[in-house]
């Protein structure tokens, strides 16, 4: 299974080759960073409607519980990035690989819309949450069995959100 793993993996990669797909694909790695959904999101609770202040609250918190997840799951199973170029910073800040954080965000963010609305954010959101965690892998920062672990507790974590909420 691991052999599989890396060679999936391995093939998916474009990191290092040129071109408006591998642009595409660091754009798309980059779009589940956490900062920029909470400042996002801060900007949104501070300027939107009530409607829009709830949910922004709501998944700001759901952000801040999920990297807590994420950072326990990752030191219970240390397994390290891919070797690579690419993705410099989170190589030093989070060398741990399993789960994709930016994976588990992803769809943990569009399980929450698809529950609490509108309809067409969710929708966006979980056409989007799929292609953070190929863009993860394509750009050599996650092997797949770590982006397909961070789909289901993304899932998961979503489900939760939305039964306390």
């Amino acid at each position: 299974m691991i052999k599989l793993d890396l060679h999936l993996s391995k093939r998916m990669r474009i990191a290092e080759q040129p071109g408006w797909l591998r642009t595409a694909a660091s754009i798309l790695a980059h779009s589940g960073d956490s900062w920029y959904w909470l400042a996002g999101l801060a900007l949104l609770w501070w300027l939107g409607s009530d409607f829009w202040k709830i949910r922004a609250l709501i998944l700001i918190v759901a952000i801040l519980v999920t990297a807590g997840v994420v950072f326990v799951v990752k030191r219970l199973v240390p397994r390290r990035r891919p070797e690579g170029e690419w993705g410099k910073f989170y190589r030093l800040t989070d060398p741990g690989s399993f789960p994709s954080g930016h994976t588990v965000r992803a769809f943990m963010l569009a399980v929450i819309m698809l529950g609490l609305g509108p309809w067409w954010l969710g929708l966006v959101l979980i056409i989007w949450a799929p292609l953070v965690g190929l863009a993860r892998v394509a750009m050599g920062v996650h092997y797949l069995s770590d982006v397909l672990a961070g789909v289901l507790l993304g899932l998961v974590i979503g489900g939760v959100v939305l039964a306390v909420v």
